[in-house]
């Protein structure tokens, strides 16, 4: 069986010696012997050892989890690594769906304090009726004579998509859509569509995102429990056809 040393194991596995040394303190990797001069000597079984460390990192697994796969590896059972390390990494799907649902969130509330900081300023200091102290937009008592303040339930109820994009976005809803297992109305009236949990998330994330940039009086809303991933589309009042015709009426 071919030896390295631990500067060609580094070099091979892709970590650095330093790594290595680091691994080997902690438990997670043990050299397979050593010359006179007390050097450390890696075969290939511990490279096998680091590729799966390695895999294991790339997926998000912390030391803890890949100790406690390494300690199954060990065992020399392929069957029960590939059961645990499956229910790691199906927990992280979840981990990583809730994670995009939070950006989408957190993208959709910038956007909207974007909108908020792009009015003109109140005179005089800030204070609870400027865009910078509250999330609600000032009242036209705040803003200087003449300045018309535009709320948000009075966006324009229309689509800035240029016409010759409109056929492929249409088509990329179509394909999400067609996955949808229900649709129903939420507490609010809002348009709720139950996709279970086969559905790519962040295809969905995108494409809300997409369409919030070019049909700003539509408001989405992602979530993810233990039903799955939904999504709720809200518009006001006159764009009921609008929500109709993109996303399917209500059951």
């Amino acid at each position: 069986m071919d030896t390295y040393t631990i500067g060609q194991a580094a070099e091979r596995s892709g970590f650095t010696a330093s790594a290595l040394r680091y691994y080997e303190g902690i438990g997670l990797l043990a050299p397979s012997n050593r010359t006179d001069g007390g050097y450390r000597i890696y075969d290939e079984h511990a490279l096998a050892r680091l590729g799966f460390i390695a895999r294991a990192k790339r997926l998000g697994c912390s030391l803890e989890q890949i100790t406690d796969l390494i300690g199954i590896w060990d065992g020399e059972r392929c069957g029960a690594v590939q059961h645990r390390f499956h229910a790691l990494v199906t927990d992280k799907i979840s981990e990583a769906q809730s994670q995009i649902a939070d950006l989408v969130a957190l993208s959709a509330q910038l956007r909207t304090a974007a909108a908020q900081l792009e009015r003109p300023a109140i005179d005089g200091p800030c204070d609870g009726r400027c865009a910078c102290v509250t999330d609600q937009p000032p009242t036209a008592e705040a803003v200087a004579p003449g300045v018309l303040v535009t709320k948000p339930e009075d966006t324009p109820i229309a689509c800035t998509l240029e016409a010759g994009a409109l056929p492929d976005r249409l088509a990329e809803w179509r394909a999400v859509l067609d996955q949808a297992r229900s649709r129903g109305t939420a507490a609010d009236g809002a348009l709720r569509i139950d996709f279970g949990d086969g559905l790519s998330l962040t295809e969905l994330a995108r494409l809300v995102d997409a369409e919030q940039h070019c049909c700003a009086f539509f408001s989405f809303a992602i979530t993810v429990d233990h039903r799955g991933v939904a999504l709720e589309v809200r518009a006001p009042d006159g764009a009921g056809a609008i929500v109709a015709s993109l996303f399917g009426p209500s059951a």
